[in-house]
């Protein structure tokens, strides 16, 4: 009998995660699986239990809860071949979404009981990042507008999901003014101003906001998205494409796939998975088949 350690946030989704643990626990053992539960009261909480259940030998790791969780338990399960699931419970579920799982929870625990898994890969991030040396990211680390916006989007008096971050790119667009970057792109060095430089492992981040459209999550690639300096009445008009993952030209828009980028600049604050990450200067590498997913049967 396969055994899986089941990490919960409660609080995800205004208490979905809670409400939704008993049927996944139950539909789970319908299947066969031996389920070790653990409700998390907190960030620090559910990364211990995450760590312990991977060293300790389970055969799977599977979190309920939001992008931030899936952060936590991406990174326990980075590198160990440990399959790693998500049921999405959050309010943007973009890491669920990017490997093409969506945002129900049902189709999510029956990949699960059914063992089914695919190897992706991930942006390994080093520098002074809060919680050590290295992390592993899902979808998107962001460090210019982009950043930004998801600061002010997860700390909305209220949380709207998608329409949070809509209103928090209205409300920066107007007052934002392009940051200084210093970038090594596979060694070529460049200097430059921009608006956001987004690093995408996964290509979707904001709640469904597809910021690199073609993204390919086993071709061993980085993409990048930068934004070069606009009026903010033109950014406010690209974005919505930007966001709906519409393939465009514009002259501010600029895509490349890379290996590895380090990105450096005054001022600059990294988020990863939307959540908070360090200070730049980030030197952040694609790793090739570097986690095991649950995942639907294509």
């Amino acid at each position: 009998m396969r055994h899986v350690a089941l990490v919960v946030n409660p609080a995800a989704g205004h208490g979905r995660g809670r409400r939704l643990t008993p049927s996944i626990e139950q539909r789970l053992t319908d299947a066969g699986v031996r389920v070790t539960r653990t409700l998390a009261d907190s960030s620090d909480h559910a990364r211990t239990a995450c760590e312990d259940a991977v060293q300790g030998g389970v055969d799977g790791l599977v979190v309920v809860g939001g992008d931030g969780m899936v952060h936590i338990g991406l990174n326990a399960c980075a590198l160990t071949g440990v399959p790693f699931g998500v049921i999405p419970a959050g309010t943007g579920n973009d890491f669920s979404r990017g490997i093409g799982n969506g945002q129900r929870w049902r189709p999510a625990v029956d990949a699960v009981a059914a063992g089914h898994t695919r190897t992706i890969d991930l942006a390994e991030v080093r520098g002074s990042l809060y919680h050590g040396e290295v992390e592993y990211v899902g979808c998107v680390v962001s460090t210019g507008f982009d950043e930004r916006v998801n600061f002010r989007a997860n700390h909305a008096a209220v949380d709207l999901g998608h329409l949070s971050y809509v209103g928090a790119v209205v409300a920066e667009a107007r007052e934002f003014r392009p940051l200084r970057y210093r970038l090594e792109l596979d060694g070529a060095t460049r200097e430059l101003d921009a608006i956001l430089v987004a690093v995408a492992n996964s290509g979707i981040f904001g709640g469904g906001i597809r910021i690199a459209p073609d993204y390919d999550l086993t071709d061993g690639l980085l993409d990048i998205v930068i934004v070069h300096p606009v009026s903010w009445r033109v950014l406010a008009a690209t974005l919505p494409k930007i966001a709906v993952g519409r393939d465009f030209d514009h002259p501010a828009l600029e895509r490349l796939k890379v290996k590895r980028i380090v990105v450096d600049g005054d001022g600059l604050y990294g988020m990863a998975d939307g959540e908070p990450l360090g200070r730049p200067p980030l030197t952040i590498t694609a790793v090739p088949g570097a986690l095991e997913i649950y995942a639907k049967e294509a």
